[in-house]
Formats: structure tokens, sequence, C-alpha cells
């Protein structure tokens, strides 16, 4: 009666079998995965929708941008008139100016 029995600590294995595990299904979905979809489908409806407002902007400028270019045709070229200057510049006294930074 219990003669043959190792005294002390049983080694336990190194090596353990998978069978002996409880493995989950490959199949199930994750939930990030499931997450992400959502995100990412929310995401597409804004970004679709941002889309159109700017393609309606877009057309918006360009027909302001026609309608600017046709009055500027209408309107004779302004020109300038340049006036030369009263006095000439006093390089000497910007030197000294300078110099005193």
């Amino acid at each position: 009666m219990g003669k043959n029995k190792e005294k002390g600590k049983k080694r336990t294995n190194v090596f353990q079998v998978a069978a002996n595990k409880h493995l989950k299904a490959k199949n199930k979905a994750k939930a990030v995965r499931t997450t992400l979809k959502r995100i990412n489908s929310v995401k597409n409806e804004k970004v679709e929708k941002l889309n159109q407002m700017f393609s309606e902007v877009q057309k918006d400028v360009s027909g302001a941008s026609k309608r600017v270019a046709s009055q500027a045709e209408k309107r004779p070229p302004q020109q300038i008139v340049k006036e030369p200057p009263k006095e000439a510049a006093n390089v000497d006294c910007a030197a000294q100016l300078l110099s005193q930074l």
C-alpha cells in the first residue's frame, strides 16, 4: 500500500498537448474587426458628404470667378501713374543710422 510512490515533488511536463486545452472557435468574428468596420462605414459616409459639399463650393467659386473675369474685361485697364521721388535718398545718413544699431 503505497510503497512504490515517489516521495517529494512531482515533475510537471514541460510540453503540454494542445488537445488538453479548450480552443476557441476560429470562425467567430472578432470584436475589433466589427467595430473597425462600423467606424470605417461612418467615416466613409462623412467623407462622401464633405466631398459633395466641396464640389458644390468649387462650382460656386468657378462661377463667381467667371463673373469677375467677365466684369474685368468690360472695364478699361487703369493706368497707374508713379510719381518720381521728391528728394534723393541720403545714403550717407542711412549708413550712419545703420552703424548706430
